[in-house]
């Protein structure tokens, strides 16, 4: 996602300029906008003229219009999305208050104005803003005198750096300069690797070379670390998976990645905290049920006796058209982490999400058990 410019009052409404330029940035988007909110972006309309004889004829024509959005349809094969509403700036070819489908997709600029943006909203933004910090996975690839430093999201794999560097050739008793090469570039490799790969949020860090070359570099890059006061801590050195690959370019990721040990250890890696989370919670249910409770008025009276340890929600409940439901689901989530409490909010685009959703879509793992909330309705109707 690119962002143009930001303008956020400290009240909470604004707007921002942006613009989608891969497919999961579509879904970020989708996840932004509100019935409500409004949308200026450019669009096609078609125009229908009348000359004196009569006759009409009809051309298509791209103006700028300014929509108050009022349904929202989003395609995820097609990677588009439908914003229809009424046009609350005329102009030669709209009028006021006329109907308009804004279709947004990939590379296409548009604005997007709230009257409040709530720190969801904020926090999603930063999200797609910066995807290194949804990557789950880095890896590094490299062969003697190339490397190339990647960050693996679920949508998309990113190059942070590459380093190209000559290395001299051995010669029969001057092996010095070949093995002075290979330390520098090393050190380059490590340096990129220290300053792009974030090993508090990855996951999994795979090391892929021919021969011996990624074991050579593990231990460079470990005593890199020690040396400039980072050393790595044992969950940290469990992460790194040293394997095989072709060479160092970029394109030899794709066969280390389709390797059945590879595959088998990026399976924990996919949405893992939201899986594991879930997983705890079922488990709960049938072994503990006094600490797993869904429904928000279960979840939220729990949250006042501060027994929350791990909230999971379903990201559906802050698409809720109606402003109160979602401002309630978005204090939750703030109240929680006010509390030192965990929060996972799953993505109804994964099957975890989905089984979420069929419990209501909000659930918790409490810190202590509370036998007394099974006595309370769960849902306001019932």
């Amino acid at each position: 996602m690119k962002q143009f410019k930001r303008f956020i009052e400290r009240d909470g409404s604004g707007y921002v300029v942006l613009m989608a330029e891969e497919s999961e940035d579509m879904w970020h988007i989708y996840n932004l906008i509100r019935v409500g909110d409004i949308i200026k972006a450019s669009t096609i309309r078609k125009v229908v003229s009348e000359t004196s004889t009569g006759t009409t004829s009809s051309q298509r024509v791209h103006t700028m219009l300014t929509v108050s959005v009022e349904s929202i349809d989003f395609d995820p094969g097609a990677e588009e999305l439908h914003l229809k509403g009424r046009n609350i700036e005329e102009n030669d070819i709209v009028k006021l208050g006329a109907y308009h489908t804004i279709d947004l997709e990939p590379q296409r600029k548009f604005t997007l104005q709230k009257t409040e943006w709530d720190s969801i909203d904020i926090e999603r933004l930063n999200t797609a803003l910066d995807p290194a910090q949804a990557a789950d996975v880095a890896a590094v690839v490299l062969h003697e005198g190339l490397a190339n430093v990647c960050l693996i999201t679920p949508a998309m794999t990113l190059t942070r750096a590459k380093i190209d560097m000559p290395i001299p050739r051995k010669r029969k008793g001057f092996t010095s300069q070949h093995e002075k090469g290979l330390e520098k570039f090393y050190e380059a490799v490590s340096v990129a690797f220290m300053r792009h790969v974030n090993l508090n949020i990855v996951k999994c860090v795979i090391v892929a070379s021919r021969g011996f070359v990624k074991d050579s570099f593990m231990e460079h890059l470990i005593a890199h670390a020690d040396a400039n006061g980072k050393k790595f801590t044992a969950d940290q050195r469990a992460k790194f998976m040293l394997t095989h690959s072709s060479s160092g370019f970029k394109h030899a990721l794709k066969e280390v990645l389709e390797t059945p040990q590879v595959a088998a250890r990026l399976a924990d890696t996919k949405a893992q905290g939201e899986v594991k989370a879930l997983n705890q919670f079922l488990e709960l249910m049938s072994t503990e049920p006094d600490r797993a409770f869904y429904g928000y008025n279960h979840v939220s009276r729990a949250n006042q006796e501060l027994a929350i340890e791990t909230l999971l929600v379903a990201d559906s409940l802050f698409r809720a058209d109606n402003v109160e439901t979602r401002r309630k689901y978005v204090k939750l989530v703030e109240s929680v982490r006010e509390q030192n409490g965990k929060v996972h909010i799953f993505s109804s685009m994964h099957v975890s999400g989905e089984q979420l959703a069929q419990l209501t879509g909000c659930a918790a793992i409490l810190r202590f058990p509370m036998p007394d909330l099974d006595d309370e309705p769960m849902d306001d109707d019932e």
